[in-house]
């Protein structure tokens, strides 16, 4: 066997994560290894987990990157909070509530399914009246953005009728952290996990995460021992905590660290505001091409995610032979459908550094070449200039 240097193709990536990284990032990738107890790296981490305090808009003393992808930031939120016996209310409205739910149960506890049509946001009034059905419910769990259909909940309403009955809050926010609006403190979430891929821009397999007071409190008067020995709070803040003093608990994966570092550095050199304007102005262009083609939402505005846009497929198209065709011509990422939309929709991202006017104009250009070189039923010729005049 004749294997040699992996040289990945380049590509424009916009699809549901990961999205382009910044070359910034990438060089951040190539510094000097050092040990994760030295005190250069332990500075690091101070300033890690500063800058994910304001990324979060919080100060919750309990904030850090999980050594691991979004799914475990996930899996750390209900190891920690949820007990044998207790019972959560999971509100699906797309693949990642599903996700929640099969946590919840893996932990011992007894998952209360609310759902949602796919495609729309999380009903508040179907909530409040599970929460009135099961008034011993202990947590609450939501998707602020649902990935699988670019949807966007109204967390700060949901978390504050989940306050009223007592319930504490674990909120997905993997494809919202840095790129649409999330206020932790002021909304009062009280545990929050999201991913580095996303709109922050940087490499896959780091999972921010953030808890506050109430959220620690249940932690640490837990009644069973957490049952992840490499996910268990208790353990790894001894390694996160704050001061030069640290107890070894793994080894942090010291480069990817220092890509995320740059990446958050460069969100607060842009602004927290601005990032979210720069994401919204930006799927409003794109929703300019991909309308005036003729292709439709299947969001209703005022819930869409401006950095996850769901679309549909026209009919007779092969959506598979679609996205090979960008990949191979055009060296284009989107993304396919997952669950119940598998085949019905495409998944177009603009997260982070892929949220950029070029990848905007070759995404519209390229799409509206393959759909009409295949003879789909969309209008040609006028979305590039819609999409021109939506950027001003």
């Amino acid at each position: 066997m004749s294997v040699k240097s992996f040289n990945p193709p380049v590509r424009t990536l916009m699809g549901p994560g990961p999205s382009d990284v910044h070359p910034r990032i990438l060089e951040a990738l190539s510094r000097p290894t050092i040990g994760h107890l030295d005190p250069e790296f332990i500075r690091l981490m101070d300033e890690l987990k500063e800058l994910l305090q304001y990324a979060f808009q919080t100060k919750n003393a309990l904030t850090m990157p999980v050594s691991a992808p979004g799914s475990a930031g996930m899996e750390t939120c209900f190891v920690n909070l949820v007990e044998p016996g207790d019972k959560v209310i999971v509100c699906q409205n797309g693949v990642f509530g599903g996700r929640m739910k099969e946590n919840v149960e893996r932990c011992g506890g007894v998952a209360v399914l609310v759902e949602d049509t796919w495609g729309e946001a999380i009903d508040i009034g179907k909530l409040e009246e599970a929460l009135k059905a099961h008034p011993d419910a202990k947590i609450i769990a939501m998707v602020q953005a649902e990935t699988s259909t670019g949807a966007q909940s109204d967390v700060a309403a949901l978390v504050t009728l989940a306050h009223a009955h007592d319930c504490l809050t674990i909120v997905d926010a993997v494809t919202s952290l840095g790129g649409t609006p999330l206020k932790v403190d002021e909304w009062g979430i009280d545990a929050i996990y999201s991913g580095s891929q996303k709109c922050l821009s940087c490499t896959p397999g780091l999972s921010p995460v953030s808890f506050n007071e109430r959220a620690q409190e249940k932690i640490l008067t837990r009644k069973t021992r957490v049952q992840s020995w490499f996910l268990d709070l208790t353990l790894v803040m001894g390694y996160w905590g704050s001061g030069t003093r640290r107890a070894y608990h793994h080894t942090a994966p010291i480069n990817a660290l220092y890509s995320l570092h740059e990446s958050l550095l460069m969100l607060q050199e842009e602004g927290l505001e601005n990032a979210w304007a720069r994401h919204h102005k930006n799927h409003l262009a794109l929703r300019a091409g991909l309308e005036a083609m003729g292709l439709k939402f299947i969001v209703k505005e005022g819930e869409r995610l401006p950095q996850l846009n769901a679309v549909t497929i026209p009919a007779g198209v092969d959506e598979a032979v679609v996205r090979g065709r960008l990949l191979g011509e055009y060296n284009l990422e989107i993304g396919a459908g997952l669950g119940a939309l598998a085949g019905k929709v495409w998944r177009i991202g603009l997260m982070g550094h892929s949220s950029r006017a070029e990848n905007i104009l070759l995404c519209i250009g390229a799409l509206e070449a393959v759909l009409s070189d295949m003879g789909a039923d969309i209008t040609s010729g006028v979305a590039l200039s819609a999409m021109q005049k939506a950027l001003g």
